[in-house]
């Protein structure tokens, strides 16, 4: 059972700050593509929208909908997402995956800032909203190649 310590440490400053000042939440007027992921156990959800040069994000605009943890997530990864390569955002998937469920080390740079989740390992229930930024740019670069190679 966690204590009230647990979540006070769960719910840090700095993971309620991130919360607060979430990076591109206007969505894109004319994405490459747009993908919306929930997750069915708390019913969070985030829309992301991409433009992508030569496989690179140029544009990026999400829509969350989300607990803080999983604001905190979509925060760090609309800071650190314009510029990033289909290959950085599933290897930060990935890694961020295996930080909270495998105690993984913290995803590379420049998504390095989701080690203020480290925290929330212990909180299964949170994993699948923690993962759902990533989740939707991963799914939105599979679909805006996919339409590219068409």
């Amino acid at each position: 059972m966690s204590t009230d310590n647990d979540l006070i440490k769960l719910y840090s400053a700095r993971i309620l700050a991130l919360a607060a000042d979430i990076p591109h939440l206007e969505r894109l007027e004319s994405p490459d593509a747009t993908v919306k992921r929930r997750s069915p156990l708390c019913g969070s959800t985030v829309t992301v929208d991409v433009n992508v040069t030569d496989g690179t994000i140029t544009g990026f605009g999400q829509d969350v909908k989300a607990c803080a943890l999983g604001q905190a997530s979509a925060s760090v990864v609309g800071g650190a997402v314009i510029g990033a390569t289909r290959r950085q955002v599933e290897t930060a998937r990935d890694q961020l995956k295996a930080m909270l469920k495998q105690d993984g080390p913290v995803p590379d740079a420049p998504f390095d800032g989701l080690e203020v989740l480290i925290p929330a390992r212990d909180y299964k229930n949170r994993h699948a909203s923690i993962l759902l930024a990533l989740e939707a740019t991963t799914e939105a670069l599979e679909q805006a190649a996919q339409a590219n190679c068409a």
